[in-house]
């Protein structure tokens, strides 16, 4: 089994700023419309990543649209090295200050364009 998260964007080129040009992910594919992108597929590594325009959503699969009153996610994304996630977050705003934590993980976090949380975490 394979679970890929798909985060739904506003707008897909500000989230590939984050996610290319900071975070070291690929575009592995695109689906443009009416000259631009509403759906890009991200990978780094062994990690596939999704990203997919809220307005794209609701002409494909209305029922899935977020709805004011849907309760939000947060990535929990567990790396090796967590000198370099710290490194490519310099200059993002961070929402959660770093910390070690009592189950032994150091932890930074964020939220990322789309204002999806994202947590980065490391064996401490």
């Amino acid at each position: 089994m394979k679970i890929t998260a798909v985060l739904y964007v506003d707008e897909i080129e500000s989230a590939l700023s984050f996610w290319v040009d900071r975070l070291g992910f690929e575009k592995t594919a695109e689906v443009p419309e009416d000259g631009r992108v509403v759906f890009a597929m991200l990978t780094r590594g062994g990690t596939e990543l999704m990203l997919q325009t809220v307005e794209s959503v609701r002409k494909d699969v209305p029922a899935f649209a977020p709805k004011a009153t849907a309760k939000g996610a947060c990535l929990y994304v567990e790396v090796d090295d967590f000198a370099d996630a710290r490194k490519r977050l310099e200059g993002y705003p961070i929402a959660m200050p770093e910390r070690t934590t009592s189950y032994g993980m150091r932890e930074i976090g964020v939220i990322a364009p789309g204002g999806h949380n994202i947590l980065f975490g490391a064996k401490a």
